[in-house]
């Protein structure tokens, strides 16, 4: 049984959310969130946010209990770019890109052992 939980649209770039995002790809559950807590970084608030609304999906869609929970996979998707310009030197400006990513988490059940 895997489930998961998506957060779209966030303001972060992809390639620094991936670099918390591979910290946690494999741990428990609940010490993925409890790591997620101490990383000083935008992407690892987001992150706590989804993991979060993932165990609790599991708990309450699922009836899964959330000591079990493994993180699966922890994906980082590009979302849309917002496309800005900034003013510069002689009348140009250059263009400047506030990427968003698109988180999804997916934890799965540990095997029994």
């Amino acid at each position: 049984m895997q489930v998961t939980a998506l957060t779209r649209y966030s303001r972060i770039s992809p390639k620094k959310a991936r670099e918390v995002a591979r910290t946690i790809k494999g741990m428990p559950a609940n010490e993925a969130l409890e790591t997620l807590r101490f990383i000083p970084r935008k992407a690892a608030r987001l992150l706590h946010k989804t993991l979060h609304s993932a165990i609790a999906n599991a708990e309450n869609n699922h009836n899964l209990n959330s000591d079990r929970l493994i993180v699966a996979e922890a994906i980082i998707e590009e979302g849309p770019t917002f496309r800005r310009f900034k003013p510069v030197a002689r009348g140009s400006a250059h263009p400047i890109r506030k990427r968003t990513s698109h988180l999804r988490i997916v934890l799965a059940e540990a095997a029994n052992n």
